[in-house]
């Protein structure tokens, strides 16, 4: 993991992984931030990800999954809840780690069932619980409630929830990809606004920080690598308020906006970028301001790969190599020094 030597613009190999780019030509159409718009992007991208669509040889082992459904502030929150083979040890000491993870898609795509897959192996390779809910989507629910729902599983897993599944309250970890990664981030500021129980650390993956891009990233990566530039705007206006003229909600829409000044108090973050990605600058922008706030774990750059490797992970071995890392730094903050109960 590189800490200390961020650059001002991330690389970008001379070509794009070939095994993301076989399923990106395999797999004409998937986009992000697309022509077609969200209803139609939530049905195709369900079409490719959903867990139950994958051939049996692509699905990767996990001890148990549960279904649970807690109360939540805008109503009922399903949460699925992935126990590894790996670390039961530890939940019956109630000394295991856990990460709570908020899915990416735009806000207005990605469920649950489609990030299941990587999920496992994410749990499976740390030992770690992973806690992924069903946050309600945009346009139709706008901001703050998919915050509020990422609190509330945030506090169900730091109290009773985790409690009773062998977690340690002070082993939780946030993290997401893409607007995932983001709500990630200003769930951190938010939750640290409000005086609440911190997070252990956040799992950044390639998170969307700024709005709009910033180049080169936004004018080497416009179109054609799954996430669509041009579309970008479009997506933060579905999820923005109607009435978005108060500017309370900046910081915790935009975090990566804020500056290092504005990031004390803040969980150490492990932070990844690609060089295909119309949002690489922002993510490395926030690296180094984490970096220089002193909350930085570490940065992590793939130049050949495109934003949502996450979900790609059964098709691309670089893909999947990448999913892998993810584990070593979610381990990497529930292992760092033992916790106190």
């Amino acid at each position: 993991m590189n800490v200390l030597d961020i650059p001002d613009s991330g690389r970008r190999a001379e070509s794009l992984d070939v095994s993301v780019a076989r399923f990106l030509t395999c797999h004409q159409g998937l986009e992000l931030g697309g022509l077609g718009g969200y209803a139609a992007e939530r049905q195709k991208h369900a079409e490719t990800f959903a867990h139950h669509k994958l051939p049996k040889h692509k699905i990767n082992p996990i001890g148990t999954v549960e279904s649970a459904t807690i109360p939540g502030p805008h109503g009922a929150i399903p949460v699925r809840v992935l126990y590894p083979m790996k670390g039961r040890e530890l939940r019956t000491k109630g000394d295991a780690g856990a990460l709570v993870y908020c899915h990416g898609g735009g806000y207005c795509t990605g469920s649950v069932d489609e990030f299941e897959n990587s999920l496992r192996l994410i749990a499976e390779k740390s030992g770690c619980l992973v806690f992924a809910f069903d946050y309600r989507l945009a346009p139709e629910f706008r901001y703050p409630v998919q915050l509020d729902e990422y609190s509330a599983v945030v506090d169900w897993v730091q109290g009773y929830g985790g409690r009773y599944r062998g977690v340690h309250p002070r082993r939780v970890v946030g993290g997401g990809d893409g607007v995932g990664g983001s709500m990630t981030a200003a769930l951190c500021l938010r939750r640290r606004d409000e005086g609440k129980k911190p997070l252990a650390g956040q799992l950044l993956l390639y998170p969307a920080m700024y709005s709009p891009s910033s180049p080169p990233a936004a004018d080497e990566n416009k179109s054609g690598y799954y996430l669509e530039y041009d579309g970008l705007t479009g997506l933060i206006d579905h999820y923005l308020p109607l009435i978005n003229a108060v500017p309370s909600y900046r910081k915790y829409v935009y975090p990566g906006a804020q500056g290092s000044l504005h990031m004390y108090g803040q969980p150490l973050a492990v932070i990844f970028t690609n060089g295909f990605d119309p949002l690489r600058e922002g993510g490395i922008a926030h690296a180094r301001a984490m970096r220089r706030a002193g909350a930085l774990a570490a940065w992590k750059h793939y130049a050949d790969l495109t934003h949502g490797w996450l979900r790609m992970a059964p098709w691309s071995p670089a893909a999947r190599e990448a999913t892998c890392y993810v584990a070593v730094a979610l381990e990497m903050f529930v292992k760092v020094k033992p916790l106190e109960k």
